[in-house]
Order: structure tokens, then sequence, then C-alpha cells
């Protein structure tokens, strides 16, 4: 115990038995105060920085650099009226005024150039839904996406695709 007591800067006070004994009463499971209050302000802390962590993020879309330069060359199309406001598959509602599209593969926020190649329109949208799901089409462009690109009459446009963040 010599040693213990050299490390003692109060050589009056015995550190050693102190510690001992508050960590006794500490763990006592009989002393329901002491181990109440350490359990319920471990649980509050736990709890608050969760809450603080999972509402950090800046964006809800999680992207990976490896799609970046993806290409894709084939049919796309534009969401009818009928689907305006719906919920999409990111969870987003549809909204046929913004720049937005469907893919079958890529990550929800991507964002991807569209370039009509008969006229060489192009045009950015950012991926929040799924689809199409008809055979032979890439892409399913909001209204208002489709008609900078493309004429709505014709409702099906050969395009070129790239991710580009």
């Amino acid at each position: 115990m010599g040693w213990v007591q050299s490390l003692n800067p109060h050589p009056d006070i015995d550190i050693f038995h102190l510690n001992i004994k508050c960590y006794n009463q500490f763990l006592d499971l009989g002393n329901n105060d002491m181990f109440s209050i350490g359990i319920k302000s471990i649980c509050i802390n736990f709890i608050l920085l969760s809450f603080l962590f999972g509402c950090a993020s800046t964006s809800h879309y999680k992207l990976t650099t490896e799609w970046i330069g993806f290409q894709e060359t084939g049919t796309a199309s534009y969401y009818g009226n009928r689907y305006h406001f719906r919920k999409t598959a990111s969870g987003e509602r549809f909204n046929q005024y913004a720049l937005t599209a469907a893919h079958k593969r890529l990550p929800f926020g991507s964002k991807v150039r569209v370039t009509n190649l008969s006229n060489g329109k192009s045009i950015v949208v950012v991926i929040n839904d799924r689809g199409p799901f008809i055979r032979g089409r890439i892409i399913d462009l909001s209204k208002t996406a489709f008609n900078r690109i493309g004429d709505l009459k014709s409702g099906l446009i050969t395009v070129k695709i790239k991710v580009i963040k």
C-alpha cells in the first residue's frame, strides 16, 4: 500500500479505499438511486446523440462515385399527368414541373445529363424514382424535362444519358 500512498497528494485521505467504496456503491444494485440515475443519464445521452447525428446529414441520398461517367443509349419517355404529386420510389412526391427522372438502377440523387440524339439538346435531371418498366426504355423524364429536349406529341425520343454527379 506504500506505492499508492506515495501517489496520493493528500496523505491524510486514503484515496485507494475511498475509490473502492464509491465504485461499490455505484455497482450495488440495492442502491437504486445511484444506479438509476447513472443508467438514465447514459440512455438520455445516447438518445440525444443518436438524434443529433441522425439529423446531421445534408442529403438523404447516398451516392457513390462508381456511377460517375456511366453512359447508356436508348429510348426515353415521360411521366403522364396522372402521376403528378404521387410518391416516388425515393419517397419524394413526383412533380411534373421539376427536372427529375426515373431509372432502373442509378442511385437516387444521381445527376444525369440526358441528350436528345436527333436534335442535340440536353438537360440535367435528378434521379428520384425507379422505372421505366416498359421494354426498350431506359429513362422516364418528368414532363418539363422531356419538353425541354423533345416534343411532347412524339412521346418517345432516342437519348444518350451520362451520370455527371
